[in-house]
């Protein structure tokens, strides 16, 4: 099969397309035909050496895909049959044609989406989910601060504060990606280049914020514990939080147990994903989609922060029904 690969750590132009052997699935797991993932960061420090993939997964950058199911390894149960549309939250390896993943991590494609739109979904939705309830524990009518809220996971967390009853403000660095937070239901925007958030969000809530969703860290430590009201919840998510502050940071999705990811998926398919369906409250924000030979292109939109919501990578052309 054909998967991005890159020889050693460096810039977006070590990439490129290399002949792998097709992954066997392992008992529990299924074989799934990859027609789209997408880009998250993880995958560009992991490019630069900086966040090697757990022991035993792949090497294969990417961790989330979605495709067809066309193969079951020894001991699977039967949840997903030969030909089901799938999107699966992975440790690595979604940028390949094939991927195995264990069966309880499926999640079927909404009805009426492509495999493109779908790719949005698994990492930045679970993601999303995890913050709120698992870790911040979000209840009716808290304010949730989401820094980021033009991202993948920012644009899924405004959907979800709002789904779970609570208020949703935001931090973004452009007009326009205040302008797409606030038509995803933000109630305030500011613009952390121009504006102080602290200020801002104070005088929006008179009281503090509920709750502060983080990926950035170090600079805005000393900001977000001011910006907190009483009893509230400060989750740091991502890797770009300094060692002095390392030991409030949520753990990373990706290095989570089989069993803590089944539960999620578990939740979230529960709670969530009827809310993708046509007449739902919900959809994946995509930027913009790019074929898996221009994975570099790709790789350099999101290092100058110039997407609002989710990078596609298509790995192959869908036919104009799926399977």
């Amino acid at each position: 099969m054909k998967a991005v690969y890159f020889d050693q750590p460096g810039g977006p132009e070590n990439l490129y397309l290399k002949e792998l052997p097709t992954p066997q699935a392992k008992d529990g797991e299924v074989l799934i035909n990859v027609f789209a993932t997408a880009l998250n960061r993880a995958d560009l420090l992991q490019r630069k050496g900086m966040y090697p993939p757990p022991k035993g997964e792949s090497e294969v950058l990417e961790l989330e895909a979605t495709g067809t199911v066309v193969g079951h390894g020894h001991g699977c149960k039967g949840i997903v049959s030969l030909g089901s549309s799938v999107m699966v939250l992975l440790a690595g390896g979604g940028y390949g044609e094939y991927v195995t993943a264990p069966e309880e991590q499926l999640m079927t494609v909404p009805s009426h989406m492509i495999f493109c739109q779908a790719a949005a979904i698994p990492e930045a939705w679970l993601t999303a989910y995890q913050l709120l309830h698992f870790g911040a524990k979000v209840q009716k009518g808290d304010v949730v601060l989401i820094h980021a809220g033009a991202s993948g996971v920012g644009t899924a967390v405004i959907q979800l504060t709002l789904l779970a009853g609570a208020v949703p403000i935001v931090t973004a660095g452009t007009p326009e990606k205040l302008r797409i937070c606030a038509e995803l239901g933000a109630a305030a925007g500011f613009n952390y280049k121009e504006e102080d958030f602290l200020e801002r969000a104070t005088e929006f809530t008179h009281k503090g914020v509920d709750i502060i969703l983080d990926c950035v860290g170090g600079s805005y430590w000393e900001k977000n514990v001011k910006c907190l009201a009483m009893d509230g919840r400060w989750v740091l998510y991502g890797l770009m939080v300094p060692s002095d502050v390392g030991s409030i940071r949520t753990s990373l999705l990706r290095l989570r147990s089989l069993k803590h990811k089944e539960e999620l998926v578990k939740a979230f398919t529960a709670d969530v994903l009827p809310h993708f369906e046509p007449e739902g409250l919900l959809q994946p924000i995509i930027d913009c989609i790019f074929p898996m030979d221009k994975i570099a292109d790709a790789h350099r939109r999101m290092e100058c922060n110039r997407n609002i919501g989710k990078i596609i990578i298509e790995v192959k052309k869908e036919r104009s029904s799926q399977p």
